[in-house]
């Protein structure tokens, strides 16, 4: 390992993308624990702490010659955790909820609720549909729960139906019972 004391731009190429890649996975990391991935997350773990232990070393080691390490090192770890909530966002882990309130000026047609029901049921959606009262008088009530890739499908269809619809996003970390799409092959 002495090819890391020695100052060489590989030094900070190491250091940046190591510390990129170890932020990264420790953000994929802390994001699996709240959606109760145990097991995959210690998995990370293991990366994330290899690889912050053999860069930090070699940041230490010759930080006292040269502190562009540091600044690497940093810049590094900032891009890591930005590309590793970038990364979880593409990959969806886990499942979540959406509710829509149908706003009031669409009560007048007595049907837009379940007929927008009836379109997110056509391409697989589990939705329930409750009668709900705001401000205003009555409302319809939307509620489903999904897997999170499939949540902008979900909220195109609802935009397409309803444009000036109230739509609200929660994670969900554990569901028992009801219907969810089993998972398909490329999933």
């Amino acid at each position: 390992m002495d090819f890391l004391l020695h100052q060489s731009v590989w030094i900070y190429v190491l250091v940046f993308v190591g510390k990129a890649a170890g932020n990264m996975i420790g953000t994929l990391k802390l994001i699996l624990i709240n959606r109760g991935e145990r097991f995959k997350a210690s998995l990370l773990t293991l990366a994330q702490m290899s690889l912050f232990i053999i860069i930090t070393v070699t940041v230490l080691a010759g930080l006292r010659d040269d502190i562009w390490r540091l600044v690497v090192y940093l810049a590094g770890a900032t891009l890591g955790s930005y590309l590793g909530s970038l990364i979880e966002s593409k990959l969806a882990f886990g499942l979540g909820s959406i509710q829509v309130i149908v706003p009031q000026d669409n009560m007048a047609e007595e049907s837009i609720a379940q007929a927008l029901t009836e379109k997110l049921r056509d391409n697989g959606f589990a939705v329930t549909m409750m009668d709900g009262q705001g401000n205003l008088g009555r409302r319809d009530l939307l509620l489903l729960h999904l897997k999170r890739k499939r949540m902008p499908q979900a909220k195109a269809i609802i935009n397409n139906f309803l444009s000036n619809a109230v739509i609200v996003e929660n994670d969900v970390k554990l569901m028992d019972g009801g219907y969810v799409e089993k998972k398909k092959k490329g999933d």
